[in-house]
């Protein structure tokens, strides 16, 4: 669908009419395409991809300074997620630009490639030991778990700890960059399919992951998390904060959600703890302490707590057992205790009481506590069933908290957190893809296939409908394909293509053969992937096309270079005629001296010259007999003798060459006192002049650059050096 810009400099590629009959139109949703293309634009090419994702291509015009060359891109093929209002794909490319994105893309590539070459070479001692699936290997899990962390901390690293750390005593959050979808998305699905030492205390887990996110889980609804934050601006202005209903609020929510440390920070900002009291407020400030240490005692099932975190660590399901009867057994004796009576201030009588029924598990003020549903699923994990072990019953659980609390639009996240607490494979992938972009799901079925037996089947089964290849392959090639769209990325394409068994070893040599070849870097570049992935032929095409290109644009030196690494003998012996031609033509010094450079360039392998090995053995020639003209000295006559006899033995050396070179040595011919030439080598330049007397009777015989009585010459000294060498010959 192609479409052309408007003339009118406002850079919209076509006006928004609206549809006929209706009105007024609607401002319609505008998303920020970041292309990377120089101005002006010469094309748009629109279509669609998987998913919600729409391809976007920008072109600049074929003619363009720049097309090509260093100062910018010819275009460039970006996806847009076209998600409504606050959706987990649109929010994913807010939170992070496209340089981020790249660090990110780049940072994967090795912990991707490692896991690769784990799974091939499981897979190949599976096969000699006839285990069913890489899966089956014991320390499969581990290799998985640990590129899940390497990926984890290219998405960052948050610390749910050092977001609720106090510093400053009026300071309930933190000040921190505000995680990504794209991080809490990994962190979910390893919880759920890779880390299996948190099968005992997944519920905990869940716990910490909500701490984590919670600001994720809306943009337009109240959530704890903004609940704290708002009530942060107000706490500047309040002077009594006991007597402020958001206090209570924000402390209820928090506990309800297990922030524990945040609980009893807000605590000590009661009024009952300040020293200048007017009033007997004893009892009451033994209350909220009481409270206080009953939050900072709860009991959680997990193996260690992190720094800064309240809690009492529970490391065995016994312990935590018993620790959390005697704990549930203090809250209630508190609950019914006589002090109650005398503290006067209503509102915190009331406050504390509902933390306490919080604790007690009462399902009313845990739902009138919490704002989202899965706020409160995870509120039940921790007051109503606490003693939950891995997904025992949690779909079925958050299906009603999703009833109690309905939600009037889910984002990408939450539905992925309903599609792992479904154990729905599918849905899984349904949410990453449409969500989170091709470079999460690419990456993340590792984590769905690390010990789930239905979700290896499904991502690996080859399909018809698909070409014959997998749903692992399929999201592998596009990913391969997003990179392969900007100039910065190509380059970690061959990592995924060469993953793909079916299509993408094909796909892989496309992309090869197709990067520009004007900048020798480049060419390198592409050379050394070749040799990564033993691509001789590509890699020997490529440096066939760069020498077609350098040679067609004048760089001949750089032309002949590629073509002799290519071992391209073809179009080498084509060369050597190009230049027999103009040798042929003039065997003059200042002809010599226009091609001696060129043959300098090709280097001292002569053998992979083809039918260039006739021009060096030439031009030696020509040095030797400048040097023996020149020196009039026996070793180096003798040593052009040797040249020239070399010349008229070799098959290589074109016949129209034969006369020239023997003119040449007329002067060495008649060198006295003795002969340089025995019987043996005189008699062959006589046999070769026996051939050219032969074919100068053919009408295609020419040797119009030489005197007429050039062929007389060389009869006549060739038949004295004979003469002499046979005189002498002992």
């Amino acid at each position: 669908m192609p479409g052309m810009p408007t003339t009118d400099g406002s850079g919209a590629i076509v006006a928004f009419r609206g549809e006929p009959g209706q009105g007024t139109p609607s401002p319609p949703p505008v998303r920020l395409i970041r292309h990377g293309v120089a101005p002006p634009i010469f094309r748009v090419y629109i279509s669609w991809s998987s998913g919600n994702l729409l391809q976007v291509a920008c072109l600049r015009p074929p003619n363009s300074e720049v097309y090509g060359g260093a100062e910018g891109v010819a275009g460039s093929v970006v996806e847009v997620n076209l998600g409504c209002g606050s959706s987990g794909g649109a929010e994913v490319e807010e939170e992070i630009d496209d340089a981020e994105m790249r660090r990110i893309e780049y940072g994967s590539v090795p912990a991707f490639a490692l896991l690769q070459s784990r799974k091939n070479a499981l897979a190949d001692a599976a096969a000699m030991s006839r285990m069913s699936a890489v899966p089956d290997c014991a320390e499969w899990w581990q290799y998985v778990l640990e590129y899940s962390k390497t990926i984890g901390n290219l998405l960052g690293n948050p610390d749910s700890s050092a977001a609720f750390m106090i510093e400053d005593p009026k300071t309930i959050l933190k000040v921190r960059e505000k995680p990504t979808s794209l991080r809490a998305a990994w962190e979910l699905l390893e919880i759920f399919y890779v880390d299996k030492q948190l099968q005992s205390w997944l519920p905990e887990r869940l716990v910490d992951w909500l701490a984590d996110f919670d600001c994720l889980l809306s943009a337009k609804e109240s959530t704890v998390y903004s609940k704290l934050s708002n009530f942060q601006k107000q706490l500047i202005n309040l002077q009594i904060v006991e007597d402020d209903p958001d206090y209570w609020n924000g402390l209820s929510a928090a506990l309800s959600v297990g922030w524990l440390d945040i609980v009893v920070n807000m605590l000590r900002f009661h009024g009952s703890y300040q020293l200048d009291q007017m009033d007997n407020r004893e009892t009451e400030n033994g209350l909220v302490e009481a409270v206080a240490v009953l939050v900072s005692m709860m009991p959680l099932l997990r193996p260690n707590l992190p720094t800064g975190k309240l809690g009492q660590c529970c490391k065995t399901r016994p312990d935590f057992i018993k620790a959390w009867e005697k704990w549930r057994g203090q809250v209630t004796k508190l609950e019914c205790s006589a002090f109650w009576i005398q503290c006067g201030h209503q509102k915190t009588r009331d406050g504390l009481k509902k933390l306490l029924h919080i604790m007690m598990g009462n399902i009313k003020e845990l739902t009138a506590s919490t704002s989202h549903w899965l706020e409160l699923f995870a509120s039940h994990f921790l007051y109503i069933r606490p003693f939950t072990v891995g997904f025992e019953g949690m779909h079925h659980l958050a299906q009603k908290c999703i009833q109690l609390k309905p939600s009037s639009g889910t984002n990408g996240l939450i539905g992925l957190v309903i599609g792992v607490l479904s154990e729905n494979p599918e849905v899984i992938l349904a949410e990453c893809t449409q969500n989170f972009g091709p470079w999460f799901v690419t990456h993340a079925m590792e984590l769905l296939t690390a010990d789930n037996d239905y979700a290896d089947t499904m991502l690996h089964e080859e399909r018809p409908n698909l070409g014959g290849i997998s749903i692992e392959e399929l999201h592998r090639l596009v990913y391969a394909q997003v990179l392969c769209s900007h100039s910065l990325t190509w380059q970690i394409a061959p990592t995924y293509l060469s993953s793909c068994l079916n299509q993408g070893l094909g796909l892989l040599e496309i992309l090869l053969l197709k990067q520009p070849i004007q900048d020798n870097r480049l060419v390198l570049k592409t050379m050394e992937i070749c040799r990564l992935y033993e691509l001789d032929n590509v890699s020997a095409n490529i440096m066939k096309i760069a020498g077609i290109y350098h040679w067609k644009h004048g760089r001949k030196g750089a032309g002949v270079y590629w073509f002799q690494q290519a071992h391209d003998k073809v179009r080498l012996d084509r060369i050597a005629q190009q230049l027999f031609e103009r040798i042929g033509k003039s065997v003059t010094d200042d002809s010599f001296k226009q091609w001696e450079g060129l043959l300098e360039l090709l280097g001292p392998d002569i053998g992979s010259a083809g039918g260039l090995e006739f021009l060096h053995r030439y031009r030696d020639f020509k040095r030797s007999l400048q040097q023996a003209l020149d020196g009039r000295s026996g070793e180096a006559a003798r040593q052009t003798v040797d040249f020239l006899i070399q010349l008229m033995r070799n098959p290589s050396t074109p016949q129209r060459f034969w006369l020239p070179l023997l003119h040449d040595s007329v002067e060495l011919l008649n060198c006295k006192p003795s002969p340089l030439m025995n019987v043996a080598e005189t008699t062959l330049l006589l046999n070769k002049l026996q051939e050219l007397l032969l074919a100068k009777l053919r009408p295609d015989f020419s040797n119009s650059h030489l005197p007429s009585h050039a062929l007389s010459s060389v009869r006549l000294a060739v038949a004295s050096n004979l003469a002499r060498a046979i005189l002498e010959d002992p």
